[in-house]
């Protein structure tokens, strides 16, 4: 059985989806023109608890204020501060001594990295979704800068087709990662990972039940004196 419900609370905006006893939480947060009810996340959630993972995506502050538009570069900080207070409610609101990992898509997946490379207490794994790694056409202009201090795991999906970083630049900065990692690729994908017609949903949701899960467990074991 799976539950669902709607979680807001001070800068938190979030729909939660759950199983019963779920054996971990996935907290989620959207790209740049989008929200927590995209087309890709909500296809993410569906495939992610059908694996028994609690999935709760969240709407970042900056979409909390306006409906549409892009963020601000000057306050992305503070929709680092979104994930962060998401996270801890989160944790308070979901029954589950499993791991917990942060990501999302394209500018919510990086905000996350960020938020985890500041604070690896944060989240015990990454799941980054079109990850941009640089703006289009502007290789030059690579944001990586915090990865080598990003040290749980992080699994990263990527479409063949992204303009914002080719796969041979992404297997180039892979070993720049402080922690392991695992790149999936998405043939005949965009940015947009096409969640209608790629497989996106069961094949992000098979690599983090066959690998991140676990990766992630060990991280939370290891922090936590799990067993």
């Amino acid at each position: 059985m799976t539950n669902a419900t709607t979680v807001t609370a001070g800068s938190v905006a979030a729909d939660l989806d759950s199983p019963d006893d779920p054996s971990g939480l996935i907290v989620l947060a959207h790209g740049a023109g989008s929200d927590r009810r995209s087309a890709l996340l909500r296809t993410l959630s569906d495939a992610l608890v059908d694996r028994g993972l609690a999935v709760a995506r969240i709407d970042l502050p900056y979409r909390q204020l306006r409906p549409k538009g892009p963020p601000s570069p000057s306050k992305a900080a503070l929709d680092r501060d979104g994930i962060r207070s998401a996270v801890a409610l989160l944790r308070e609101k979901v029954a589950v001594d499993g791991p917990v990992i942060v990501g999302g898509q394209s500018y919510g997946g990086r905000q996350a990295s960020m938020a985890v490379a500041d604070d690896p207490g944060l989240a015990d794994g990454l799941l980054l979704t079109s990850y941009p790694l640089h703006p289009p056409g502007k290789p030059d202009k690579a944001r990586t800068e915090h990865l080598p201090r990003i040290t749980v795991p992080t699994l990263v999906v990527h479409g063949r087709s992204d303009a914002f970083g080719t796969s041979d630049e992404f297997a180039a900065v892979l070993p720049a990662f402080g922690g392991p990692t695992r790149l999936i690729e998405i043939e005949k994908a965009d940015h947009s990972l096409k969640p209608e017609r790629s497989g996106v949903g069961p094949t992000t949701a098979d690599a983090v039940d066959g690998w991140l899960l676990p990766a992630a467990r060990e991280c939370a074991a290891s922090r936590f004196g799990w067993s």
